[in-house]
């Protein structure tokens, strides 16, 4: 390669590098949790946040929504997730996976993933739900969580 077309490549790098990472929430999320009342943030991703409060029990729980969708054969797919526990801190080890994995499989709305450090309870929904379905979608998620957080981690309550 040359000089010249050297220096375009890597300028291009640089540049995509300052590009800003966050992504644009989508109006259609806020116009249904606004529908059902629910306050919310949202996030540097671009995503809704959610925080549940369990005030019977002085707990919280965050649940968040997807600000943006992802396409598979033809559906538009949005995610729900709550936060369960820190993996290192929280010791989840290959046992406690398998555990989790067999968990999942008897669930009929979501799924327990790891992303990082955090196991989250996550909900694949089709992006044209209306919204009170979305709302149960979060209550679902939201109290799945949270009772896996008391589960692994007792009263501790960090996500």
């Amino acid at each position: 390669m040359t000089k010249p077309v050297c220096a375009f490549i890597a300028s291009l790098l640089l540049a995509s590098t300052a590009l800003p990472t966050a992504h644009a929430s989508d109006a259609s999320v806020k116009t249904r949790l606004e529908a059902r009342g629910i306050k919310y943030e949202i996030d540097g991703d671009g995503d809704y946040k959610v925080t549940y409060n369990y005030s019977k029990e002085g707990r919280t729980q965050l649940v968040f929504v997807s600000g943006g969708t992802e396409s598979v054969s033809g559906f538009q797919v949005r995610e729900v997730f709550s936060p369960a526990a820190r993996v290192q801190k929280d010791g989840i080890n290959g046992a406690k996976a398998l555990e989790l994995m067999a968990e999942s499989r008897k669930n009929k709305l979501g799924s327990w993933e790891l992303a990082g450090d955090i196991l989250y309870f996550v909900i694949k929904v089709p992006d044209n739900m209306d919204a009170a379905q979305l709302e149960s979608a979060m209550d679902i998620a939201a109290q799945t969580a949270d009772d896996m957080e008391l589960e692994i981690s007792g009263d501790r309550d960090d996500l």
